[in-house]
């Protein structure tokens, strides 16, 4: 059976655990995969506009990553909505708990989504947790 449907749930704010997360969405949306990725928790600073894109390794590859000049994650997670079938959906939850307003987030973020509602889009859908 031909996955049609993937929806990964992003909450480290660690360097390898975003940029898995960025990979697996943004070659399941090129390849014509529809993507849902909720970003929650640890994840959501690193998606403010201008904020650092340089979150702490969680061991050598993240260096590796780096040194290799790799796409970042957010290239990666910002490419999978305009060249394939991304939405990011960012936690209201966790925007309101941090503090950080809707309009600061990256223009390529969708509207702050709650859990029940990301929840309801997971039907039929391979889930992923990074």
């Amino acid at each position: 059976m031909a996955v049609e449907k993937i929806c990964v749930v992003v909450v480290s704010g660690t360097r390898e655990r975003l940029q898995m997360a960025a990979m697996v969405a943004s070659v399941a949306a090129v390849s014509g995969i529809e993507v849902t990725i909720f970003l929650s928790m640890n994840a959501v600073p690193y998606f403010v506009k201008g904020a650092s894109a340089d979150p702490p390794n969680e061991g050598a590859f993240g260096d590796l990553v780096v040194k290799k000049k790799a796409p970042d994650f957010k290239t990666l997670f910002r490419q999978a909505v305009e060249l394939g079938d991304a939405k990011i959906l960012p936690c209201s939850m966790a925007l309101d708990v941090a503090g950080i307003e809707a309009d600061t987030l990256e223009p390529y973020l969708g509207e702050p989504t709650g859990l029940t509602s990301f929840l309801d889009t997971t039907r039929d859908a391979q889930v992923w947790t990074f």
